[in-house]
């Protein structure tokens, strides 16, 4: 039977703002990437996603991004590599801290918006971000795009790495994913992200903006959670996998000790 894990960005409301439906992603999803307070989530929030999380059995993830509550972690940003360190060290100690006073256990790190899309290309980026995961707690998994500068840096720090692929992101033929700022990046129809999503778990690609079929390597499939159609997309796609006989279980428990990704290498 195959398996695959389902994973969405969570906790990212502040204070009074909500974003999201946590609650009901938290039914679906089988890993959380939970927000670390610089591009969304107050310590309360993040805790009451981490008690969701924990009594689910739901994986968690630290999903680290730059210092940006304004632009919810989505501009661009040149921080100097000692204090990028810092911050991503800041933000997996806090949720390792607010994971443990429930119970829990943090498994793994998902960079966030642009520092996951910089990390993907930028290897003095990914090198800071991978080199702070790894002085806060080697044992934790990478996560990220496969072949990108994000799992190389990290698998030559040492870390297990994950490759991910995305159910609401269109894709181009070269497998990367279509910018946000370009007509058609973001899919809204539960019926076909669903299929592709199947797809992508059974023979290993996915269908390209220009109709050309492309494999994309996934260890874990992410549905963004401030997607308006994120619970119906999600829902849809558990039903999909629970009829065709795949099964959902967290990418972070399933992988070897010693996997990590080399340099030049398609994921990990």
């Amino acid at each position: 039977m195959p398996s695959m894990d389902l994973n969405s960005d969570l906790g990212e409301g502040f204070g009074r703002w909500t974003l999201g439906d946590d609650e009901r992603m938290l039914a679906i999803v089988t890993s959380a990437n939970v927000a670390c307070g610089f591009h969304a989530g107050d310590p309360a929030t993040i805790r009451r996603t981490v008690q969701g999380a924990v009594a689910r059995g739901v994986a968690l993830g630290a999903h680290v991004g730059y210092r940006d509550l304004a632009g919810f972690g989505r501009r661009n940003m040149d921080v100097p590599s000692d204090e990028l360190e810092a911050d991503v060290v800041y933000q997996v100690g806090a949720l390792k801290g607010l994971a443990a006073a429930e119970g829990g256990t943090v498994t793994y790190v998902k960079p966030h918006g642009a520092l996951y899309n910089t990390a993907a290309v930028d290897e003095r980026v990914a090198t800071a971000v991978a080199v702070a995961v790894a002085a806060v707690d080697p044992s934790l998994v990478m996560l990220g795009l496969p072949g990108s500068a994000a799992l190389s840096a990290a698998g030559a720090a040492g870390l297990r790495t994950a490759a991910e692929a995305f159910a609401d992101r269109a894709y181009t033929p070269e497998g990367r994913l279509v910018p946000r700022r370009e007509p058609g990046a973001v899919l809204h129809d539960p019926d076909d992200v669903a299929r592709r999503m199947l797809r992508l778990v059974t023979e290993g690609v996915v269908v390209a903006v220009d109709g050309t079929v492309v494999p994309v390597q996934a260890d874990s499939i992410c549905v963004h959670g401030d997607s308006p159609d994120a619970v119906a997309m999600a829902e849809r796609i558990r039903a999909v996998f629970d009829a065709e006989g795949v099964r959902l279980a967290p990418f972070a428990l399933g992988l070897p000790a010693s996997r990590a990704a080399a340099p030049g290498t398609p994921g990990g």
